[in-house]
């Protein structure tokens, strides 16, 4: 007990100190988490042997990840993603598998040991790619969906690896079968699991396939008709931690059930979370599972880092190295080709060739497998399973290359500015939604606008539709001027950088002090600086929505609607009169905790929109004697 309460104050405290500075340094989390594991592992030696059962147990997370992840996906939605499953996943298996063979037969290998390495080397790591996209926010995109159905046909494919490996050996180097396919653990559970295992592996085909077949169907028909009255007759024990309970076991249940049959487990949550993504359980099961994943996924990580055998990597360096390289370099040409076939563009192609350029954590299991299968020795797996780490470990900085070239390639290439042919009384600085929406409503009215902006894609969208767009910094006065600022009534400032935005209205002020400039906001904050720099009518992008948010959430509520309406507007009215003397209380570069004036201000203002609108909806006269004082001139 002290034994294990000590390795868990190491695992622990190791990713304490990693993985927030990782953060802190735009390093990523999982980069974090695999830095504590080499310091606690080959640096200090604080943790040994254990981390290869660990890492058997923190595997589980990925499958609940892939659950969480199924979660988030209907079945229509997973329909629609079957050309990308078959084209980009099957393709980029195929591809990769072919490639790394034939370097390895070319090297001197057997084709037996060739084939193998490729199905190892075919793999992405599922648990560093889907972790590191949610964290940068990147899942939605178009890279990362690529890169999600490539992982998910990974997932599938490794179902015929494991059956097809054994073909290429020469029989299990050690151990019989039933021995060797024992579970961890002792007593009657581990002797059952293994009996049915024991089982399964002796049925015929047939009856394998029929209990495969049965096995997803009784996932999907239990995701359907089962979970919702076991999670009623859960919660009629009124305790917070039998959801949690329920939702454990099943995604659990599903995992058993499947490594009986000998399919995935990963690949079976992730069918269950399919099944669920509409059920009203969804975000409950969702919440539940979310921190034993992160938890799991974390601690899986370290291990990976732990588990990393440099006493390997210094006997050969350079090929070890060279195998990484060749790897990553192998695996991007193949991605970069697949994006190119699939018309992926600009950041989404960088996304997708980076993201799967490693190997994977299957890539473990499927060494293993190859051992005791006799395909391998056990002096070549050691250099692949290093391998397989090391390029794990390059996989947040792979990341990081993403980032440096995806803002690279956002800045286009250096166009020449237009020349600007006509002037208007109303310059628009900015053709994002946001100004893309004045512009539109400026034209229906039949007021003219000059249009400036810097991003050449959307410039040339825009023209697509007959829409007249200049290209051209709107921060370089000779732009503003060529497009008439000094004659110009109205400046619309609709840029997305918010530093930007401040500067230019600083100089459009300096150069034509009356014209009336409407700018954009990102937020309070953002607002107090453009009030400053002279704007005047300031609209907060999310701040109208909102407001029509608010209004329909009342009168769901049993508000009428010109009640709603008359709350609506005496919250915007309040809400203007509030900006106003606060933007003259704020002081620049000094937190508005900081700033007592300004903290008492808004304190007083808050609690004056309450009593006006109890005064309104209330009829409580101790508010309308307060709302009375507070509307007095100060």
């Amino acid at each position: 007990m002290e034994s294990f309460l000590f390795q868990a104050a190491i695992y622990l405290g190791a990713a304490t100190l990693c993985v927030p500075l990782a953060v802190r340094f735009g390093l990523g989390s999982v980069l974090g988490y695999l830095v504590a594991g080499i310091l606690i592992g080959p640096v200090t030696g604080l943790v040994g042997s254990e981390t290869e059962s660990l890492q058997h147990f923190a595997e589980f997370g990925v499958v609940m990840m892939l659950f969480v992840i199924g979660l988030e996906l209907e079945p229509r939605t997973l329909w629609d993603m079957r050309a990308r499953l078959l084209g980009l996943g099957l393709g980029q298996v195929a591809l990769t598998m072919a490639a790394v063979a034939g370097a390895a037969y070319l090297l001197g290998l057997t084709w037996q040991v060739a084939v193998a390495i490729g199905m190892i080397f075919a793999l992405s790591s599922t648990a560093i790619v889907m972790q590191t996209l949610e964290e940068k926010k990147l899942t939605a995109t178009r890279g990362g969906r690529s890169a999600f159905s490539v992982l998910l046909a990974q997932d599938i494919v490794v179902i015929p690896m494991l059956a097809l490996m054994p073909l290429l050996g020469s029989g299990r180097s050690g151990g019989d079968d039933h021995a060797a396919e024992t579970p961890m653990g002792d007593g009657e559970s581990a002797t059952m699991l293994a009996d049915v295992t024991h089982w399964v592996d002796t049925l015929p085909a047939w009856g394998l396939t029929a209990l495969t077949i049965g096995a997803v169907a009784g996932v999907i028909l239990g995701g359907i008709y089962l979970t919702r009255p076991v999670f009623r007759f859960a919660g009629k024990a009124r305790l917070r931690e039998m959801h949690t309970i329920v939702s454990l076991l099943f995604v659990i249940g599903v995992a058993v059930l499947m490594t009986m049959v000998g399919l995935s487990p990963a690949l079976g949550t992730f069918l269950a979370g399919v099944v669920l993504a509409n059920s009203e359980f969804r975000h409950e099961l969702e919440a539940d599972i979310e921190p034993f994943k992160g938890l799991l996924l974390g601690l899986f990580f370290i291990t990976v880092g732990a588990g990393i055998d440099f006493g390997t990597f210094v006997g050969a360096p350079v090929m070890i190295l060279g195998i990484v390289a060749g790897l990553i370099a192998a695996k991007g040409l193949i991605l970069f080709a697949l994006s190119l076939a699939f018309r992926m563009q600009g950041r989404d192609r960088i996304l997708f060739t980076l993201s799967l350029a490693q190997a994977g954590e299957f890539g473990f299991v499927l060494t293993s497998v190859a051992v005791g299968d006799g395909v391998i020795d056990s002096e070549l797996s050691s250099i692949l399973l290093l391998a397989i780490a090391l390029s794990m470990l390059f996989t947040p900085l792979l990341f990081i290359l993403y980032e440096r070239l995806a803002a690279r390639a956002s800045k286009g290439p250096d166009i020449p500015d237009d020349a600007i042919e006509e002037t208007a009384e109303v310059i628009i600085a900015g053709v994002g939604r946001f100004g893309q929406v004045v512009h539109r409503m400026l034209q229906g009215s039949g007021v003219r606008a000059v249009v400036l902006d810097r991003d050449i894609e959307t410039i040339q969208l825009l023209r697509t539709f007959g829409i007249k767009t200049y290209m051209g910094d709107p921060t370089r006065p000779e732009m503003l001027k060529a497009a008439g600022l000094d004659k110009a009534k109205v400046l619309v400032v609709a840029l997305d950088d918010r530093a930007a935005a401040v500067r230019l209205t600083k100089m459009a002020k300096a150069a034509n002090p009356d014209i009336h400039i409407v700018a954009r906001a990102y937020d309070r904050v953002h607002v107090y600086e453009l009030y400053r720099a002279g704007a005047r009518d300031i609209v907060r992008e999310m701040f109208d929505s909102s407001l029509r948010a608010g209004r329909y959430a009342l009168e769901r509520l049993g508000w009428s609607d010109s009640d709603a309406h008359v709350a609506r507007e005496a919250f915007y009215q309040h809400d203007r009169q509030t900006l106003l003397e606060l933007a003259q209380l704020w002081k620049p570069g000094v937190k508005v905790t900081d700033n007592p004036e300004y903290t008492a201000r808004a304190r007083e203002l808050s609690q004056g929109l309450e009593n006006a609108l109890l005064t309104r909806f209330g009829e409580d006269p101790d508010a309308a004697k307060a709302t009375a004082n507070e509307t007095k001139d100060p």
